[in-house]
């Protein structure tokens, strides 16, 4: 039976961070990339579900730019509202407001481009895209 890998160590071994220390967005999208291929196709797709159609699940929110605008859209309000990454207060409100700022935008970028609606086929890829884009 798979064991798991923590998602602190599993960062640690994809080194975006490293890698592309002057670029927030593109760093996490590496992690993100990477998670998607280990948890959701692997582990959920292949062990979990017996690899029927489930390992399409997050397939297609890793094969554009989609993700990727609603990350610079979340990183640009950071820098706007709160001054820059790792500047604003911890503070649950400070966490609901951009998290409720990028899903506005990803939900109102959904309905505004009907393509991104077909590219993102199913509820749970949209909102998958959206939770990867507001954390």
């Amino acid at each position: 039976e798979s064991g798991g890998i923590k998602f602190g160590h599993f960062a640690d071994m994809v080194q975006s961070d490293r890698k592309y220390p002057n670029d927030p967005i593109r760093a996490s999208l590496e992690i993100v990339a990477a998670g998607t291929m280990l948890f959701d196709q692997i582990w959920l797709g292949s062990y979990m579900s017996g690899g029927v159609g489930f390992t399409q699940y997050a397939t297609a929110a890793y094969t554009d730019n989609i993700l990727d605008d609603y990350t610079a859209y979340g990183v640009d309000y950071i820098k706007k509202k709160h001054g820059g990454i790792g500047k604003a207060k911890a503070t649950q409100e400070i966490i609901n407001d951009i998290a409720t700022e990028v899903n506005l935008y990803g939900m109102e970028q959904y309905e505004e481009y009907p393509t991104a609606l077909e590219s993102h086929f199913g509820g749970s890829q949209r909102a998958s895209v959206l939770a990867a884009a507001s954390g």
